[in-house]
């Protein structure tokens, strides 16, 4: 058997952040970011879904052991995500506007190194009406 799989693991963490930019004006800040801009930022549930890629283990038949992938998203996204306001809390956003853009990619990167290859997508959901996925 040499057809490709893809295999999802969903998560749901709550954070906070603001959307705010020191290289724009308050006023800019506001036309562009909208109440997301106010300075205690706001929270959200969000929605994380980790795409594999990959062929089953003849053996196995498994792309990777789904527990495997729960302890690295617990140990790389949801213990230090969880509940923290992502501004302030996490390395990436000292620098970094923490959007769903950029908190889509900042998560591939946390998960590349421990997934490698078999990394296909991941999908984060802000709001039932907002998402982004990035496949690097």
């Amino acid at each position: 058997m040499s057809e490709c799989v893809y295999i999802t693991r969903r998560v749901v963490f709550a954070a906070s952040h603001r959307l705010y930019s020191p290289q724009l004006s308050e006023e800019d800040n506001w036309t562009v970011f909208d109440k997301c801009s106010r300075e205690k930022g706001h929270g959200h549930n969000f929605e994380l879904f980790v795409t594999l890629k990959g062929v089953p283990d003849p053996i196995t038949g498994l792309v990777m052991n789904l527990s495997h992938l729960k302890t690295i998203l617990e140990d790389h996204i949801l213990d230090p995500m969880d509940h923290r306001f992502l501004n302030d809390d996490i390395p990436e956003f000292k620098t970094l506007l923490p959007s769903i853009e950029n908190l889509v990619i900042v998560v591939w990167n946390r998960l590349v190194p421990h997934i490698g290859d078999l990394l296909h997508e991941v999908k984060i959901i802000e709001t039932e009406n907002n998402f982004a996925f990035y496949r690097g």
